[in-house]
């Protein structure tokens, strides 16, 4: 039964042990422990906040994202409408160039085709002219083969002279 019952010298050297063992622990390990405790409490305090800073920057950063974005649109909205803007007048600009060409073009066909027409009138006139006074000068050959004719038509020219 001694096993099973321990002496009193057992239990008191167990407890001087224990007590001396514990203030030990209480004197070096204790602190030691609780101050590499309290650090990693504090570290994951810190961890925590970090993380909720980043979180609110995250957030930030996405609000500002959207913000460029958004600016980033309207300003390629801008872009697109001056550039249609800008289309539409060499457009315009273009017709109204064309559109005076042509009108300039039509002027000068007009001009030349005048041009052209008073030419050949001219020239008609010329061979018209030339034509009658051949035909003219034919038709005094004729008459005038003979001298009595000759004579009587210079007579005739110089009375009709003498009368103007």
């Amino acid at each position: 039964m001694d096993l099973v019952t321990p002496g009193i010298g057992m239990i008191f050297w167990s407890t001087l042990f224990f007590l001396v063992l514990l203030f030990i622990l209480g004197k070096f390990a204790w602190p030691a422990i609780l101050t590499a405790v309290k650090a990693r409490n504090e570290s994951i305090r810190q961890a925590l906040d970090a993380a909720d800073k980043a979180k609110e920057e995250m957030a930030q950063l996405q609000a500002d994202n959207q913000k460029i974005l958004a600016e980033a649109r309207t300003e390629r909205d801008v872009l697109m409408k001056e550039a249609k803007e800008v289309k539409d007048k060499l457009i315009a600009d273009a017709k109204e160039k064309a559109a005076e060409e042509a009108k300039k073009l039509v002027q000068n066909a007009r001009e030349a085709i005048q041009s052209e027409k008073a030419a050949a009138l001219n020239d008609m006139k010329v061979q018209i002219a030339g034509l009658s006074v051949e035909i003219a000068e034919k038709i005094l050959r004729l008459k005038l083969e003979d001298s009595k004719a000759q004579k009587d038509l210079v007579d005739k020219l110089i009375n009709e002279a003498d009368l103007n």
